[in-house]
């Protein structure tokens, strides 16, 4: 198996589990480059909020988008619009990656500003 492959046989267990609660979850993406962040609903498996380092208020301050300084102002945005679309707590979903550098910053992040996971 090589990486990627090894990364999606991990997210498919979590995804299940998640989906089997029924709870909204936080997933995300990481690239070398950006990271990307949605909030999707339990019920309809709809996107609720999004944000990334694609997002002009979010990049208008970072230097580069691809470190955990960038994973945190994307951690907070995605707080502040899920709270917005009246989420208060999700199931974190991080994809397989290891909780660790930009996922944990981002995760951090959204704790800090007030999403509860």
């Amino acid at each position: 198996m090589d990486k990627k492959s090894s990364r999606i046989r991990r997210s498919r267990k979590t995804r299940a589990k998640i989906r089997e609660l029924g709870v909204d979850r936080l997933t995300i993406f990481r690239t070398s480059r950006h990271t990307y962040a949605q909030v999707i609903s339990g019920e309809t498996g709809k996107v609720v909020a999004t944000a990334s380092t694609l997002n002009k208020e979010v990049s208008k301050d970072l230097k580069y988008t691809g470190n955990t300084g960038a994973a945190i102002a994307v951690g907070k945005e995605i707080a502040e619009k899920a709270k917005a679309s009246g989420i208060e707590s999700v199931a974190f979903d991080r994809s397989g990656y290891k909780y660790h550098g930009r996922v944990k910053a981002l995760a951090d992040s959204a704790r800090e500003a007030g999403l509860k996971f």
